[in-house]
């Protein structure tokens, strides 16, 4: 396997780890609305979330730094092309950011009462925005013989990929639910168990559909393996989550997440971004990379620095990891 078939593959992971963490904090933010009764609940929320979500995070810059490296024309091409898309979830996820930290900074009712509108879109605006721009990448986008994209803003407004969307918005919403049901005690985990049924059945629809569409449209025998993986667990979370197992749950609803990245990643290869004008003008893992110089010395700092953060973040997941209820907010916090 040359390097920049390892490297096209370490980035689908990074890719696939981001989907998996910020997946169920997306889900949690869009809770906010969908969930929680009052003020409390919503600090509940909040605050299952709150030790990690910027940690999430760290996966996207990750990803994004690792697309810049080892394949510079891929990230060139997807960045000028989808400009806008990227734009938005970047101010989201700077407006997010804020918002966690500000929320609790005065008492006042309409100031905080502001910033949880902005955790609940800026949330939900991201996870759907993100599966519109990979549907796109699997589908298929209008790049020219220079490898640059032609296409307008409503082309990627397709069908495809906006179903895609909603099955990333309906299947991170899940992930949070029962998330949300793991992390949590009394009333509030209840109803997050009855929520996460009737929001996994959605998803559970939606995503067939696009799985089905993706593998019909471009898949093979690997693919499909792997459409059949998601589909079953996220069934089998399903399943858990009527049984009161929440953590099985949980992990079951991360194998969906897992397993429908490995998806859209295996039907891309050797590809990176297909061209819909000429498969000839594609962008493979051939002629958008960098020198096998600079893929050497990547793959060295990889090997150090992976591990050290893997083990910090799995750290902080431990020290965080007892569930937590309204008798667990301060009076004076709970505004």
């Amino acid at each position: 396997m040359e390097l920049h078939d390892v490297w096209f593959v370490l980035i689908a992971v990074l890719w696939t780890g981001y989907f998996f963490l910020e997946g169920f904090d997306f889900g949690v933010g869009v809770l906010t609305k969908l969930l929680a009764r009052n003020r409390v609940e919503k600090r509940v929320l909040i605050n299952t979330i709150g030790p990690v979500w910027d940690g999430n995070e760290v996966w996207l810059l990750t990803a994004g730094g690792a697309t810049f490296a080892a394949f510079p024309d891929w990230y060139a091409t997807l960045f000028s092309g989808f400009y806008l898309p990227l734009l938005v979830i970047l101010v989201c996820l700077i407006v997010r950011g804020v918002a966690f930290e500000y929320r609790v900074k005065r008492p006042e009712e309409n100031w905080q009462r502001n910033w949880e509108t902005a955790i609940f879109w800026t949330s939900l605006v991201p996870a759907f925005l993100w599966g519109v721009a990979f549907g796109n990448i699997a589908h298929g986008v209008k790049i020219d013989r220079n490898f640059e994209y032609v296409g307008s803003l409503w082309d990627l407004l397709n069908p495809y990929a906006l179903l895609g969307g909603l099955v990333t918005l309906t299947l991170f919403t899940f992930h949070g639910t029962v998330f949300t049901a793991l992390k949590t005690v009394g009333e509030i985990r209840e109803r997050a168990r009855k929520l996460a049924l009737k929001v996994g059945l959605v998803s559970a629809a939606l995503a067939v559909l696009f799985l089905l569409w993706t593998q019909i449209d471009s898949g093979d025998g690997k693919s499909l393996v792997a459409m059949v993986v998601a589909v079953a667990a996220l069934v089998a979370a399903l399943m858990a989550n009527q049984a009161g197992r929440e953590g099985w749950s949980f992990a079951l609803s991360g194998v969906t997440i897992v397993a429908a990245v490995a998806m859209l990643f295996l039907t891309l290869f050797p590809n990176v971004m297909p061209s819909s004008l000429n498969p000839d003008w594609s962008l493979t893992v051939t002629n958008a990379s960098s020198s096998a110089y600079t893929l050497k010395i990547m793959t060295w700092l990889a090997v150090i620095a992976t591990p050290v953060v893997m083990l910090y973040q799995g750290w902080t997941y431990w020290v965080f990891r007892k569930r937590i209820g309204t008798q667990h907010i301060a009076a004076d916090t709970a505004h």
